[in-house]
């Protein structure tokens, strides 16, 4: 053999070498392809979203709701004004009267089916409630709005479905548009793989011919980079696809997967939860026309959008429905009707992974507590919350309403002011609305859990409480010295608190001391008690955050976020009863299996006589004292109890409050930390007020503890007077501390002859 023969030989060798290896390589990688197939597919193939849904709203004979706040619910739930058959989630009214259709629901104690109700309100409640035949109903649920999830990677959300649920017109519209010969090919169509090649060759790009197999193939495991490699996994995917898997699955996991769309930061994914996005509706209810146009938006969900581009999007509807009458997928008649039909989308607000993100966070912080984050972001866990949508807008529209107020009236410019809220129900501790600034869809800084700022003078109803829970010493009308004070400590500087009117009052009354908020004669009296024995009541009253034991403490060097000054106000408003703010309310499986239920915890934290004094001193300040500007926002006859704080140089606005029903908590600030210019009664007190007086509220009338009994008081002399006496005021004292002694105004012989007898009768 000669040189030349040696050389061919060798050249050959190697190229069957080469081409050797090249198909072991192809086949290695086929093999690790249909490993992430079988993978996927075999496995979970869809991480779900957790599901974060309201508080459902219970209506029941007696309920305290406004029928305008009842309609503006049902529109924020997506119900359709107009009654049409029996098809749920739809509405009349007339006045005060409504008829409506509920929908289905699984809730934590099971199913509840649609509902056909009657509701009639008189006087701000609702009077009745009966069924379509006029029947009595104790009580119906609306199904709970959605406020948003907690999200795999790039916040995909979806609402799986099964292919059975799905209308057959839109498996007919997505085949005749994307797909004619899907159950005909094994996973490509070489006429689209022909065009495809053309058009690279040609220098067009790489194009598409994608079965619907390879836009699943495309959607499911790659990048959407557009190179030959890319499109070589593909084809190869999908063949492998094809191979293990029937078609019907192939379909429903396309019908689950397809991107259809974007709300704000929230990718929507899938057939089925692009229906409720759209059309508000289960893709089963879904009618042709409907159907066409979501099947229309695959090809370019943002250039098809019909919420921003309805005429494109019509356009691209009507070129569905032509081509399925085109292949006889549907008739003449049907073609014509569905064309005839408007776009039909609801107009919903863009809500993003939560359109309240505060809230979420707290309900993220809260399930940490009892479930992995990967879990949360995969398991489609159904958590059912607390908050309350009206309270929730209520809250965001009065602070970012009154802090604009309040920066104009500043001449404007920045920084701007900033503000926190936190509404909770008073006796429960459930947080019904939280808000972490005056945008409420900014989701970084949490102020109302994270803004850790000087909370002032709402630092002294523990000192008071701490004063009432002794009676023999001190009662609503004991006197307090508010002379000038300067506390000295070996150590530190000497400390001379000053009033906010840099006056001083002599003596005063424990309660107007409280009223007036004194800083003087308070600081008496909780270096009177001592200061570790106020830190105590502190301690009791929920606050775990460590408070240094120094006198300035006593007004308020203490810094709190304000949930944790809700959880020291909602004891006083529950007369007592410690209950920590509660955000969740129970979890349910994704298929709707009860996993966990948060139910109320409530601890008796402090005497509920002294309590019960304490909100009396507290009514005192709205009534007559440093809050008594909300009698411009308050109904009467609703006794609200707060109080206002204000820190050194006007840095920090506060102001917390009850009625029968709500505690809320506001601070108004500067981020960092420059003095705001605003009292208490300036800044945070208004908010508060704008807040309350867009909200159903019960009066706030505490129950009256064993031990309480009440007395009428002269104000000037502090004694035992009659209801006839001038300026006499009723008080509620705990037996055996009101004074004996009569105010020469009841000590006429009829007077001295009625006390005998009510003494001798008590």
């Amino acid at each position: 053999m000669n040189l030349a023969s040696l050389r061919r030989l060798f050249a050959f060798r190697r190229w069957r070498l080469l081409v050797l290896a090249a198909l072991l390589l192809v086949a290695g990688f086929a093999l690790y392809l249909d490993f992430r197939v079988r993978d996927a597919f075999e496995g979970k193939r869809f991480a779900l979203p957790a599901r974060v849904y309201a508080r459902a709203l219970e209506l029941f004979p007696g309920l305290r709701l406004d029928p305008d706040a009842l309609a503006r619910e049902l529109v924020w739930l997506g119900y359709r004004e107009g009654l049409q058959g029996d098809e749920p989630g739809r509405f009349e009214r007339r006045g005060g009267e409504f008829e409506m259709l509920t929908r289905a629901f699984t809730f934590w104690d099971g199913a509840q089916p649609a509902q056909a109700l009657r509701l009639a309100f008189r006087d701000g409640r609702l009077h009745a409630l009966t069924d379509r035949r006029g029947a009595p109903v104790a009580l119906a649920r609306l199904d709970p709005l959605p406020i948003g999830g907690i999200y795999p990677a790039h916040n995909e959300d979806r609402l799986l479905v099964r292919l059975a649920e799905v209308p057959r017109e839109l498996i007919e519209a997505l085949i005749a548009i994307e797909d004619r010969k899907f159950y005909s090919h094994v996973g490509l169509d070489p006429r689209g793989i022909a065009r495809a090649a053309l058009a690279t060759v040609t220098g067009r790009g790489v194009q598409g011919g994608s079965t619907l197999t390879q836009q699943l193939v495309k959607n499911f495991f790659l990048t959407p980079e557009r190179t030959l490699r890319r499109k070589f996994t593909e084809m190869l995917m999908a063949l492998l696809l094809e191979t293990h898997y029937g078609k019907d699955e192939i379909l429903e996991t396309y019908l689950n997967e397809i991107y259809l769309g974007q709300d704000r930061n929230r990718a929507i994914h899938g057939f089925g939860l692009a229906a409720q996005f759209y059309f508000g509706k289960p893709v089963s209810r879904l009618t042709l026309s409907e159907a066409a146009l979501l099947v229309g938006m695959v090809k370019g969900p943002a250039y098809y959008d019909p919420h921003r581009h309805p005429a494109r999007a019509l356009e691209r509807r009507d070129l569905v429905l032509a081509e399925m009458q085109k292949q006889e997928r549907i008739g003449q008649e049907r073609y014509v009707q569905a064309r005839a039909a408007p776009l039909g989308i609801v107009d919903k607000p863009s809500m993003g992974t939560s359109p309240h993100p505060a809230f979420l966070d707290l309900v993220r912080r809260q399930l940490k507590r009892d479930y992995r984050e990967e879990d949360l972001r995969s398991e489609g866990l159904q958590i059912f919350t607390t908050l309350d949508p009206y309270a929730q807008r209520a809250a965001e529209r009065a602070l970012s309403t009154r802090l604009a107020q309040l920066d104009k009236a500043r001449g404007g410019g920045a920084p701007m002011l900033e503000g926190a809220v936190v509404v909770v129900q008073a006796q429960s501790a459930e947080v019904q609305a939280l808000v972490s600034g005056r945008d409420p869809h900014y989701e970084g800084f949490n102020r109302a859990l994270d803004a850790v700022r000087p909370i002032g003078s709402l630092m002294k109803p523990a000192i008071f409480l701490t004063a009432l829970a002794h009676p023999k010493r001190y009662t609503l009308i004991t006197p307090l010295d508010d002379a000038p004070l300067v506390w000295k400590s070996r150590g530190t500087a000497d400390w001379e608190p000053k009033n906010y009117d840099r006056a001083n009052h002599g003596l005063v009354p424990l309660r107007t001391a409280l009223a007036h908020s004194y800083n003087v004669a308070s600081a008496r009296l909780g270096l009177d008690l001592g200061v570790s024995e106020v830190l105590d009541s502190v301690r009791r009253l929920g606050v775990a955050r460590e408070v240094a034991p120094y006198a300035s403490s006593l007004l308020g060097a203490v810094e709190l976020t304000p949930l944790e000054v809700a959880q020291m106000y909602q004891t006083i408003a529950s007369g007592g009863f410690r209950a920590p703010p509660r955000a969740i309310r129970e979890v349910l499986t994704a298929d709707g299996r009860p996993l966990q239920h948060y139910g109320l915890t409530l601890e008796p934290a402090v005497d509920p006589a002294p309590a019960y004094l304490l909100t009396a001193a507290l009514q005192g300040v709205v009534r007559e004292g440093t809050a008594q500007g909300l009698k411009n926002y308050l109904p009467p006859g609703l006794n609200a109890a707060g109080k206002t704080g204000t820190t050194d140089e006007l840095r920090d606005s506060w102001f917390a409050g009850f009625t029968g029903d709500k505690l809320a908590v506001v601070w108004v600030g500067y981020d960092d930390n420059r003095p705001a210019q605003l009292t208490g009664s300036s800044g945070a007190m208004t908010v508060w007020g704008e807040l309350m007086a867009a909200l159903p509220h019960e009066p706030l009338a505490p129950p009256v503890p064993e031990n309480i009994e009440t007395a009428w008081i002269e104000p000037q002399s502090g004694l035992r007077a009659d209801r006839d006496c001038a300026g006499a005021v009723e008080l509620p004292f705990i037996r055996g501390s009101a004074p004996e002694e009569l105010a020469p105004c009841a000590a006429s012989t009829g007077s001295r002859i009625k006390n005998w007898f009510r003494r001798l009768v008590e």
